[in-house]
């Protein structure tokens, strides 16, 4: 059996049990193998923990593994809400986000030119979509195709069962839908912080050359929208939403300006919250290299995090 075909029982599985077990007998069992995976510095924990010394660089050895072990514990809480939120009282999950900024997005929506979210890896932004849809109803958001195609459906079912309209990055095709949705004054969400494909746009980020997607502000840029950066962060009760201010983008020359923007802004929110960016593979150019696929389950889980 492949190790693809394995992760996808695994979260069929997650999403059939996680929900029935005792909350704390969960709380234990993923903070425990988040743990693990953390002292074993392997894999996807082993490229956060090099992210995260770039984003704490004054961090010494013991103070980088104590940001390892709680980032891998806000990435187990991640998935953990993920198998509990469709069964979730929705309306109690509402009441303990903690959203601020939302004048920005009202703004935009009565321009009546749509608005665009871009969004980096951190928190739980499914949370922070359930809170959009019960505010404003359903908004599109692109995702990348997983492999085995039965488990990029079973996400893709999880997420629309949310609210959430899913497209798949899929090139023009994509494109056009979010210029549609924008067009009719709708919502679009993106996550804006990592290039998968390598034709992004460079930026400085936390001192060092990176490429962020240059979609967000070319979307904005097409179709007049606002382009409003959000941040999202964990609780100790609930979770943290904060859209920022609009970033005007007017020209195709300001494209570039726009993305590094977005990608300050990311940083001073990162910064803030260093554990709760989960970014479990390379990420600056000088670490860049050439994709080669989700070949673990532990890929296929950082892969769909970072397509989501």
């Amino acid at each position: 059996m492949s190790r693809q075909r394995l992760a996808e029982w695994g979260y069929a599985a997650g999403w059939r049990v996680v929900p029935k077990l005792p909350r704390s007998l969960v709380n234990t069992l993923f903070a425990m193998g988040a743990d693990i995976a953390a002292r074993r510095n392997r894999g996807g924990a082993a490229r956060l923990r090099h992210n995260l010394a770039r984003v704490v660089p004054q961090a010494g050895p013991v103070e980088l593994d104590d940001l390892t072990r709680r980032a891998m514990r806000s990435y187990a809480r991640y998935w953990q809400e993920a198998f509990c939120l469709p069964s979730m009282d929705i309306d109690e999950v509402r009441s303990r986000v903690d959203l601020t900024g939302i004048e920005y997005l009202d703004a935009a929506l009565e321009e009546g030119n749509g608005a665009v979210l871009a969004l980096p890896h951190t928190g739980n932004w499914d949370v922070a979509g359930v809170w959009l849809v019960a505010h404003f109803g359903n908004f599109t958001t692109v995702v990348e195709r997983l492999r085995p195609e039965s488990l990029y459906e079973r996400f893709v079912a999880y997420r629309e069962s949310l609210g959430f309209e899913v497209v798949p990055a899929d090139g023009s095709v994509s494109f056009r839908t979010l210029l549609r949705r924008l067009r009719e004054n709708k919502v679009v969400c993106l996550v804006g912080d990592r290039d998968l494909n390598g034709s992004g746009v460079p930026v400085t980020f936390f001192g060092e050359k990176a490429r962020f997607p240059a979609g967000p502000a070319r979307l904005a840029l097409s179709t007049g929208a606002a382009l409003l950066p959000v941040g999202s962060w964990f609780t100790d009760g609930g979770w943290a939403v904060r859209v920022h201010p609009r970033i005007r983008v007017s020209s195709r020359e300001e494209v570039p300006a726009a993305t590094q923007a977005l990608a300050d802004i990311f940083a001073g929110d990162i910064a803030a919250h260093p554990t709760d960016w989960h970014m479990l593979q390379p990420f600056w150019t000088a670490d860049r290299e050439p994709d080669s696929g989700a070949d673990d389950v532990g890929d296929v889980a950082a892969d769909e995090r970072r397509a989501s």
